[in-house]
């Protein structure tokens, strides 16, 4: 062999070596992925099955604030719409001068951070509970910001408090549950999430809250023989609350008992896999796969998890449909299919853009920053339909 030969085998040895040192393997159990994201062995309980979804990349997100954050220092200010009176304007836009509505709230960030708000969580107060419709970001410092939401309270329209908070749910985490401590918000559980996310109507939504208030009533009313049962039962009858119904003592009870082992088990898994970038999950609920969560990274992950796995629990539940598991396979072609036939595209200019894809028996959504340094996408959903 000459020597130019002996050279050039050399070179595409070395190229060869660098290009396998620089891609992840898949491992046992996991199937591989064209898109950047792998499902892993599932974690199972009851009706419901989660599995984590791993990315090839990670991107820095501690700049961004989460709700939770923001209404719990105060930095964040959610009113009902056209109640901003005393409130600091810093950049000259129009005073909102109509009353309260339905669907719509007002949003102020006064933290020098930007502001991510998920589809699904549910702030409490005002007028009525209220769930986001819509993913999107909120600048830092921002001028009030009219945010579009749905009623998950149609029984009330009284005001209890000027501002909204966070529901003042306790969540049991990987060392048991918080007590005494307001720990988050809701996230409504993914066919309430759908209402909002996809079908944007009141009526839907309304209507899928009135649905799962009775499955919960049900459920619980096959326990009604003791009395502090029948008084959880007849709590339950009485309200038009979305969060009162998840946060009843029977129902709660049922959540965390589907909820905890799963939610240590993935905390435990998040914990091992954060080298490997653990970004989101796929679920299923029994046997069909129904929804998908995946973020920037696994630090946004870590803090949405709580209360993501409880909306999922949620909706485990009180499901009456039953199937055959789903495997890792049917969960990757789940996560790999994102392409829809239609797509919208909102676009805030330097803030974000918020892309919604219809294709064959699902949805997805998809918000990208396009803050400063940013441009990846923050939150990725998917929900079959």
């Amino acid at each position: 062999m000459s020597p130019k030969m002996v050279l050039a085998v050399m070179a595409l040895v070395i190229v060869a070596g660098v290009v396998c040192a620089d891609m992840q393997p898949a491992q046992a159990g996991e199937v591989t992925s064209s898109s950047g994201y792998r499902v892993l062995e599932p974690i199972r309980h009851g009706s419901l099955t989660v599995f984590p979804v791993v990315a090839s990349k990670s991107y820095p997100t501690s700049e961004f604030l989460t709700l939770d954050e923001g209404l719990r220092s105060g930095e964040v200010v959610v009113t009902e719409y056209g109640n901003v009176q005393g409130l600091i304007r810093r950049h000259g836009a129009p005073q909102i001068q109509q009353g309260a509505q339905v669907n719509r709230l007002v949003l102020i960030n006064n933290s020098k951070r930007p502001l991510l708000l998920l589809a699904g969580e549910i702030v409490t107060g005002g007028k009525q509970d209220r769930v986001i419709g819509k993913d999107r970001i909120v600048p830092p410092e921002s001028d009030p910001v009219d945010l579009s939401v749905f009623c998950v309270e149609p029984g009330r329209w009284v005001a209890t408090s000027e501002h909204f908070n966070t529901s003042g749910a306790t969540y049991a985490g990987a060392g048991g549950p918080i007590q005494g401590r307001n720990v988050g918000t809701l996230m409504a559980q993914p066919s309430v999430r759908a209402k909002a996310m996809a079908d944007k109507d009141q009526n839907q939504v309304s209507a899928e809250v009135r649905k799962q208030q009775q499955q919960a009533t049900e459920m619980v009313e096959v326990e009604a023989a003791s009395p502090s049962v029948q008084t959880e039962v007849a709590e339950l009858g009485s309200t038009s609350s979305y969060a009162r119904v998840m946060e009843n003592k029977e129902v709660k009870a049922k959540v965390d008992e589907l909820a905890k082992p799963i939610e240590q088990n993935y905390q435990s898994l998040i914990k091992q896999l954060r080298d490997r970038n653990a970004v989101g999950v796929v679920v299923a609920v029994d046997g069909r796969v129904i929804w998908t969560d995946i973020f920037a990274s696994t630090e946004l992950l870590e803090k949405y998890w709580p209360k993501l796995v409880r909306s999922y629990a949620s909706e485990a539940v009180v499901s009456r449909a039953k199937g055959a598991e789903v495997t890792e396979k049917q969960a990757q072609a789940f996560l790999e299919d994102m392409n829809g036939r239609r797509e919208t595209i909102e676009n805030e200019p330097g803030v974000y853009r918020h892309t919604e894809a219809t294709g064959d028996g699902f949805k997805a959504f998809s918000l990208t920053s396009l803050l400063p340094k940013t441009g990846f996408d923050v939150h990725v959903a998917k929900m079959a339909e």
